[in-house]
């Protein structure tokens, strides 16, 4: 496989030099989902000091560097706060660093961490005004700054056409068009974050007009003196202004420190109101109304609403949309179930089937005979796995990636998945797992990484793969009906949910969220499709094949030595009395670690009869094909758990997995056997 070096950019904000990124914004700007499109799983949510107004933070992965994004209670100016409105700027200026004028306050800092090395302001592209103004005072902080474009998909339906390159330009700014209820924009906006921040780039001096400038100049040489920038820790332009305003902080914060100042203060800015036209602060406010204004002039012009779309916009509205996505990811799902149970149930009747039936006579009883028959069984079974499903369905997982439609379906899922402790990038594996959970633990490990690359591996193995709902359709399709069959594959979900919340909570260990990138449509290209496919599955067959050919000599050994009824007897305590089912049973359950389909076989054998029904009661087949469905799914995925997470997780796999059977079935066992006996 090709190489491709990425170029390192440096600083790298990591570990506890993570940025600190503070969203900010008026409400209906799309701040709230701006961050539900990267959180984690489990984001932090608390209140700030002495106030109710909420806030949540969490830690994001952008590219190399990481990020802890704090998403900040909504803030109308920066002018005149009180109460809880005050303590959001308060962190904006100081976070959990207290500057000396606020030491006799009572309440602890607004937040339990330190200030935003940078701001993203989010905006509503269709009322750009009344967000330019709070933009115009954010950037007399004087610290790195993005604005977030958002909402463009309804800015082009109403015919308004902004200039991003002249707002990034008038305001000095990254200026980066979003739509991010649809993930559009979105890894673009916090890789311009990123680079802001490396390089340090501050917005352009926003002063007020020429003819306020000139009446504070007396005040602003005044109170251009080194106490008051120690006190309060905050630019001369922002205190300059916030004192102009009359705001009431700052006025009470001087007339505590700086009893002796504050006259002369208040008289040059009694005597540079009387220069203009109006009260200095109502004069203030226009101007910054003005100037706003004045910006959104030069960088939007309206036109008529926009009409005729394009394909990539119909699809985007399919696949991105919060309602429709979901339509659109149920379609590709189905495409997958269609590959898995038709395409991959041909191949399979063409190949693996076919191979088995052609050595189906060959049954030797020499020892030697027996191990080659074992190795031979073996190599047909990895056929069966590598040809019909793990080949077609690693090619169908890069295919949606090439052509864009997996981040699509990752990017509407996530909040689901962000209910079992994991990223909606794990959709598609988790897909795959209902043709073989092979491809699909190896599909969520390039999807994901330490914690969530654990959890979600050990919840694919209970996804049924095709073998597991070949035996529940087979089985409960013939004894339980429709409604049996139903209730199988209902249980499973609950179960997958289950655990997933359980070992999600008992994790200590919180994985970050992610930015997720939102491609261009593009066609699949062959060359690629080939060499990822190959990529994908080469190791893989390095790993499994050892491991299938080998424990199907070994099991092949223990039955040509007559160890059959040894195990059956060895098994009684799982199968006769914690199960309920009858003692043959026990050899063709444990052969189900190698291939499901094995499994189904054998009972038929120890049975001594295809109509199992006849044998076994309702509550007896419900228990047996619930234990197949929870049990190891098989040795091959064992293999590959073995190399994407490690021989201590996939040991953990396989024993919670074993656990999980025996306690659901067995549970479900005892409470049918209770409801006959009421019944009786």
């Amino acid at each position: 496989m090709t190489e491709i070096s990425v170029p390192l950019r440096t600083p790298l904000f990591r570990g506890e030099r993570r940025l600190r990124i503070a969203l900010v914004g008026l409400p209906g700007g799309g701040k709230t989902t701006l961050f539900d499109a990267v959180s984690s799983t489990s984001p932090q949510q608390g209140e700030l000091a002495g106030t109710h107004r909420s806030y949540r933070e969490c830690t994001v992965q952008i590219g190399f560097d990481e990020a802890s994004v704090v998403d900040l209670p909504s803030i109308h100016c920066l002018h005149h706060l009180e109460g809880d409105d005050l303590s959001a700027l308060k962190y904006l200026l100081w976070g959990d660093q207290r500057p000396p004028v606020s030491v006799h306050e009572q309440s602890g800092p607004p937040a339990p961490f330190a200030p935003p090395d940078l701001i993203i302001q989010v905006v509503d592209a269709t009322n750009l005004q009344s967000h330019f103004e709070l933009t115009l005072e954010l950037s007399q902080l004087r610290r790195p700054m993005v604005l977030a474009l958002n909402h463009m998909d309804e800015a082009a339906r109403k015919g308004l056409y902004i200039n991003v390159r002249a707002l990034t330009s008038l305001l000095g700014m990254p200026v980066v068009p979003t739509v991010a209820m649809m993930g559009q924009g979105v890894a673009q906006l916090f890789g311009a974050a990123v680079n802001a921040a490396r390089e340090s780039t501050c917005p352009l001096p926003q002063p007020p007009s020429p003819h306020i400038v000139q009446s504070l100049q007396a005040l602003t040489t005044a109170m251009n003196r080194p106490e008051l920038h120690a006190a309060f820790r905050v630019p001369h332009p922002f205190l300059l202004m916030q004192f102009a305003a009359a705001d009431g902080f700052v006025d009470d914060e001087l007339r505590q420190h700086f009893p002796l100042l504050l006259p002369e203060f208040l008289a040059l800015r009694d005597a540079a109101g009387l220069t203009l036209p109006r009260p200095l602060a109502d004069e203030l406010h226009a101007d910054r109304h003005h100037r706003a204004a004045t910006v959104v002039e030069a960088a939007q012009r309206m036109g008529s609403a926009a009409h005729g779309h394009g394909w990539r916009y119909w699809l985007d509205e399919l696949f991105l949309h919060p309602q429709w996505g979901l339509i659109g990811s149920l379609a590709v799902f189905a495409a997958v179930l269609f590959v898995v149970f038709e395409i991959s149930g041909w191949i399979d009747s063409m190949t693996t089937v076919r191979l088995a039936a052609a050595f189906a006579d060959w049954q030797p009883q020499a020892t030697g005979g027996v191990v080659a028959r074992a190795v031979l069984d073996g190599l047909i079974g990895l056929t069966g796995i590598v040809v019909p499903y793990m080949i077609p369905l690693v090619m169908l997982l890069v295919s949606l990636e090439q052509a864009g439609l997996m981040q699509r379906i990752a990017f509407v899922v996530d909040r689901g998945f962000h209910q079992i402790g994991l990223h909606g990038g794990v959709a598609v594996p988790f897909l795959l797992g209902l043709g073989c959970n092979v491809p699909a633990i190896s599909g969520a490990a390039r999807a994901t990484s330490g914690r969530e690359r654990v959890l979600a591996s050990v919840l694919i193995t209970f996804v049924p793969c095709s073998a597991r709902s070949a035996i529940i359709l087979a089985i409960a399709g013939k004894y339980l009906g429709a409604v049996g069959v139903f209730g199988i594959f209902a249980l499973t979900l609950i179960v997958i949910a289950v655990i997933g919340r359980l070992l999600s909570r008992s994790k200590r260990e919180l994985g970050p969220g992610q930015v997720q990138e939102i491609p261009d449509y593009a066609l699949p290209t062959w060359r690629t499709l080939f060499s990822e496919t190959w990529a994908r599955t080469s190791d893989i067959l390095t790993i499994v094949t050892p491991l299938l050919v080998g424990g199907s000599v070994v099991l092949a050994l223990f039955t040509h030595l007559g160890a059959d009824s040894l195990i059956n007897t060895l098994l009684m305590p799982v199968t006769v009395w914690w199960l309920g089912l009858p003692l043959a049973l026990g050899v063709p359950l444990l052969f189900g670690v190698l291939r499901k389909e094995l499994s189904l076989l054998m009972i038929y054998q120890a049975l001594g009869t295809q109509e199992i029904g006849t044998l076994l009661d309702a509550a007896q087949i419900i228990t047996l094909l619930l234990f197949i469905t929870f049990y190891i799914p098989c040795v091959s995925t064992f293999a590959v758990m073995l190399r994407t997470i490690g021989r201590r997780d996939a040991l953990f796999s396989v024993g919670l997995s074993v656990g999980v059977a025996l306690l659901v079935a067995g549970a479900l066992r005892l409470g049918l056997g209770g409801l006959q006996m009421m019944a009786g």
